[in-house]
């Protein structure tokens, strides 16, 4: 993908969480509360094989661990149009920090306020860095790392205990995703999480 599209992109992402976030009235908490992009889009290449984006959620964060899709928020990523733009995506809870061992310093595009117009702009520009988040100390993502991993641990035996209750099976099936797919997305987040917590133990362990 050409540089300038995937700009586009984000800013077409933008917008429609702009318009999405509009459809709750001013007396309700809309659930989506920040959308970010990061990766490699973030160091500006001329050409590049995907356009990250991490979507924050005011949502329970014990059902958002890494890579987890639940139902119940499906409905919000059909309006956001997400399965027509060609980027990966993730849910992030609003209860955490939206960094972590892959979303590195990431670049917010769109919040309850509205586009983030400047940081698009210096992002089209390849000029995103003073936009972009501030790293975490060291310590900081160690305990972040570390919690998420035991979250998505809790969240992986939840789904293996009920996968093949009837009920559960119900409740997990729609929009074209089955129960395999939710327990396919617990079992990735959860080893990714594993083999960031050891790359980590063992960059502490040679230092």
């Amino acid at each position: 993908m050409r540089y300038g599209r995937a700009v586009d992109c984000l800013r077409a992402l933008a917008e429609r969480c702009d318009q999405v976030s509009r459809l709750w009235g001013e007396d309700e908490v809309a659930p989506l509360t920040g959308a970010y992009t990061f990766g490699e889009v973030l160091d500006g290449p001329d050409q590049l094989d995907v356009v990250s984006l991490a979507l924050v959620l005011d949502h329970p964060a014990e059902e958002l661990t890494w890579c987890a899709k639940p139902e119940s928020c499906s409905g919000l990523a059909h309006l956001i149009e997400l399965h027509k733009a060609p980027v990966e995506w993730y849910w992030r809870p609003d209860a955490w920090p939206v960094g972590n061992h892959l979303i590195v310093r990431p670049l917010r595009i769109w919040s309850p306020d509205g586009v983030d117009t400047g940081a698009l702009e210096a992002l089209a520009a390849r000029a995103a860095e003073p936009w972009r988040l501030a790293a975490p100390d060291r310590v900081q993502e160690d305990e972040q790392l570390a919690f998420e991993f035991a979250a998505s641990m809790a969240y992986l035996r939840e789904v293996e205990m009920s996968f093949w209750e009837r009920d559960w099976r119900a409740g997990h099936r729609g929009n074209g995703v089955y129960p395999e797919e939710h327990l396919w997305d617990a079992v990735h987040g959860f080893l990714e999480l594993h083999d960031a917590l050891l790359a980590r133990r063992e960059v502490d362990g040679a230092a």
